[in-house]
């Protein structure tokens, strides 16, 4: 398989790694030749494209498909609840539950944790994130919020963007503890969230279909989480109960097949981001680590 060029930090193995880019030539097409341009703006961004594929891969056919990816990409079988063979699709299989050790959550009281498995960027700022793809992109809050007071108020707090590709575990979780409203819709077409695409137009953030909670907490005052769909992922299912008491590290949902993203939003003066969360994204690389982990500390 060819390098995509794209990439991360793992914390884990304290390497720089590339990713390795499920659906890399379809992708590349969309987004620098001419004629999948026009494919992407007439079909790809469509919903009723990523529900069409959603479909296919809904289907008992598709569950052949599984083991072949776990040993193409190296994904760990141990840790899920299910055996490979169990599954009855391979939308069934990408949104698979993980055994609860495969993913502690870190228990110090006051530290905030990823929300998913994937690759992160970090700013202490969430103003400060127009600059992480391309130079030049302003980064419009008021319009991903959809709600220019509420932009105002987080504008100068911590923000996190976690980007989930088909390989990892797609669950999302609570990162801090507290009581979440209803999600609220923003609809929207389903660009790719890939860094290939956002480096090329950051404005896909604030154009797709995503979802904001609102999180009332004892330490952090409110905290926003988002959901963003892209490609392929149309269908974002939530889990939670609302105006029900969620602890750090809960389940809050999950995203059916394809890549994805969330993004967390603190009010200033709340939250210190975790150093190597800080000093990657400085250097417009992400990094990779799972959910649970430390994304932070709550400030005294």
């Amino acid at each position: 398989m060819a390098e995509s060029g794209i990439q991360f930090f793992n914390r884990y193995t304290g390497e720089v790694e590339t990713e390795m880019v499920y659906g890399e030539k379809w992708l590349r097409f969309i987004l620098f030749n001419p004629f999948g341009k026009i494919a992407l703006h007439t079909v790809a961004k469509r919903a009723w494209f990523s529900r069409w594929y959603g479909w296919r891969m809904s289907r008992s056919g598709s569950a052949a498909r599984v083991w072949p990816f776990i040993e193409q990409y190296g994904i760990a079988e141990e840790e899920h609840v299910k055996a490979a063979d169990a599954f009855t699709s391979f939308n069934e299989f990408f949104y698979r539950k993980l055994k609860p050790a495969a993913r502690p959550v870190d228990a110090a009281t006051d530290s905030v944790v990823f929300p998913a498995d994937g690759r992160h960027l970090g700013f202490a700022k969430a103003s400060a994130m127009e600059g992480v793809y391309v130079k030049g992109q302003r980064f419009d809050l008021g319009r991903l919020l959809g709600d220019d007071d509420l932009a105002d108020q987080f504008a100068d707090g911590a923000a996190v963007f976690s980007r989930l590709c088909p390989v990892d575990y797609h669950r999302f979780h609570f990162s801090v503890a507290g009581v979440p409203g209803n999600a609220r819709l923003i609809n929207g077409p389903l660009y790719s969230v890939n860094p290939l695409a956002l480096r090329d137009r950051l404005a896909i953030l604030w154009e797709n279909k995503r979802f904001i909670t609102e999180i009332e907490t004892e330490q952090l005052g409110r905290v926003l989480m988002l959901e963003i769909g892209a490609t392929n992922v149309g269908s974002v299912h939530h889990t939670f109960v609302p105006t029900r008491s969620v602890e750090k590290g809960e389940e809050k949902g999950y995203f059916a097949f394809g890549g994805s993203a969330t993004l967390i939003l603190f009010e200033p003066g709340r939250v210190q981001l975790a150093e190597d969360l800080l000093e990657q994204s400085a250097g417009q690389r992400e990094l990779y680590a799972k959910v649970g982990d430390r994304m932070g500390t709550i400030l005294p």
